[in-house]
């Protein structure tokens, strides 16, 4: 273990990787509040308000597309900040992605319906979702770095999967103050009601920059930066140096990343438009399965430390497979109580992939690099898993008759995806960073 990698030892430094790492939480619990507050939205409301002139399943389809165009700026986002990020710091990154994030949803909350200004509405509501997919796209890897470059070695697994934590987090909170404002009179929440979550955004904007102020620049990243080793730009560099990597990451992502959406948003529109089950059932289950997926991504984070990043993603992985069929078997009895149990059965599994993987993808790559490279890997596989999961999803439902087994083959489809990348990746957890990807 170098230097580096020690600053942060149990003896030393500890509180002070304690509050780095409080703080990475915190601001990616809101980033991420504020970004699957889109997607309940979407799920639920955008078609009424935004393409009231399709028929429902067009409608849906059409909210579901602009909940992808924050996929797709996503990569955008990793090469922008990942570039600043790499160059400038970590920190100054982490202050700007927040602010994108929280004005863009403040402005959804007061954006007018296409009742109000016709077309303008929906093209209104898509340029602020690529904003906050621009700004999402990089925050992720800016906070891991952040916890990862302050941490101790033989805990980076346990560190970073606390930032990964704040996703679900974000989401509990998303989908708490949601299904508060949805037991209002139907008339009121579409009026009114819909619009406060998303202005509740400006405010926790305010306590993220206060705590993200209080933090300094990785030590990782200072002795990078003043060794002065980067000979272009680092996009360019990465692909040169980490072609490989890159793909690996994407891939690892694709099984992970789909069934999350599936599991917390088609299943809200597959359970009301297909079983006529309220939404006040669904969102309580995606309640309870975030708060079991809270408690289980440090756990899994520190089973990573112990083992391995590479067993714990492959179990995930695996374990998607098998789920995929029994999920929908769970959802179809319309049973609130065994629909909660499919979600929180299935958030379970995706935390064994998801608390490895901020680890994993930071420590295939250099320092010098490692904002963009872990963006790029991270961010690149957004659009074509995450993006279109709900699309693809809606989709095959639609072609089935509203039969799921094809949604379940699309989801061990991507974990088969994952399983051979992460097999070929390289294991990380007892690297130096110094060297790490090198």
């Amino acid at each position: 273990m170098t230097n580096q990698d020690s600053a942060a030892s149990p003896g030393g430094q500890s509180s002070g990787v304690a509050r780095v790492v409080l703080a990475s939480f915190i601001g990616t619990t809101i980033e991420w509040y504020d970004f699957f507050l889109y997607g309940t939205a979407a799920a639920l409301v955008f078609n009424r308000l935004f393409f009231p002139k399709l028929d429902p399943l067009a409608g849906t389809m059409a909210a579901f597309a602009t909940y992808a165009v924050g996929f797709f700026a996503r990569p955008l986002g990793g090469v922008v900040f990942g570039h600043f990020g790499d160059r400038l710091g970590r920190k100054s990154m982490l202050v700007t992605t927040l602010s994108l994030m929280g004005l863009a949803t403040f402005l959804i909350g007061v954006l007018p319906t296409y009742e109000q200004i016709g077309m303008a509405a929906p093209v209104l509501l898509v340029a602020l979702r690529f904003i906050q997919g621009f700004g999402v796209g990089g925050e992720w890897g800016g906070a891991v770095l952040m916890a990862v470059e302050h941490g101790h070695a033989g805990r980076r697994g346990l560190y970073a999967s606390w930032v990964q934590a704040g996703v679900p987090a974000g989401s509990l909170l998303a989908t708490a103050v949601f299904s508060l404002f949805r037991l209002l009179p139907e008339d009121e929440f579409f009026q009114w009601g819909w619009r406060v979550p998303f202005l509740l955004g400006i405010a926790l904007l305010g306590v993220g920059l206060f705590i993200r102020l209080q933090v300094f620049e990785t030590p990782l990243f200072a002795k990078a930066r003043d060794r002065k080793t980067q000979t272009g730009p680092p996009i360019v560099e990465v692909l040169r140096r980490y072609p490989r990597n890159i793909l690996l990451a994407m891939g690892a992502r694709f099984a992970e990343n789909g069934s999350y959406y599936v599991f917390t948003v088609v299943v809200l529109t597959y359970a009301r438009d297909y079983l006529h089950m309220p939404d006040s059932s669904v969102l309580n289950g995606v309640l309870m399965a975030s708060a079991a997926q809270f408690l289980a991504i440090p756990a899994f984070g520190m089973l990573s430390d112990r083992v391995g990043r590479r067993p714990v993603y492959l179990a995930g992985a695996a374990g998607l497979a098998a789920f995929a069929f029994p999920f929908f078997w769970l959802v179809n009895t319309a049973s609130a109580a065994l629909v909660a149990l499919a979600i929180v059965l299935g958030l379970v599994v995706h935390a064994a992939m998801y608390a490895p993987q901020a680890a994993f993808l930071s420590e295939l790559f250099g320092t010098e690099v490692r904002y963009t490279g872990a963006s790029i890997g991270y961010q690149l596989a957004s659009p074509l898993s995450g993006g279109l999961a709900p699309l693809i999803s809606v989709a095959l439902l639609e072609w089935s008759g509203g039969q799921p087994w094809p949604v379940a083959v699309y989801l061990i489809v991507l974990s088969a995806i994952t399983l051979v990348s992460v097999y070929l990746a390289a294991e990380t957890h007892h690297i130096s960073l110094g060297e790490s990807g090198d």
